[in-house]
């Protein structure tokens, strides 16, 4: 298992999420804070229903959250996901640390 915290199906939808570039780029985006779709579009120069489909993938992975403001939705990163991926990370990285690399076919 890739994490004993994470289920499999989760850790699944995380990489998903991080694994195209203009959801990266978004994430990078909202490093700076909660940002509205309209500065996101600006900021990236890209049309709303682009950003729409990519933000959908992050938030479902829950990797950002959102609010309504009248007409504008605002988005955030997840402090929840952001410590699950760190977790993530950290177990990989623990069992690339103690893998004996003696082990191998033949």
């Amino acid at each position: 298992m890739v994490a004993s915290a994470l289920s499999t199906k989760k850790a699944v939808a995380l990489f998903h999420a991080l694994s195209d570039e203009t959801r990266l780029e978004l994430l990078d985006c909202l490093k700076e804070g909660e940002q509205c779709v309209c500065e996101l579009m600006d900021s990236m120069k890209a049309a709303q229903s682009r950003l729409s489909f990519h933000l959908k993938v992050l938030k479902d992975a829950g990797l950002v959250e959102d609010r309504r403001e009248g007409r504008w939705m605002y988005y955030s990163l997840s402090p929840q996901a952001m410590e699950e991926l760190e977790e993530l990370v950290g177990s990989l990285k623990k069992a690339a640390r103690s893998a004996v690399s003696s082990k191998r076919c033949c």
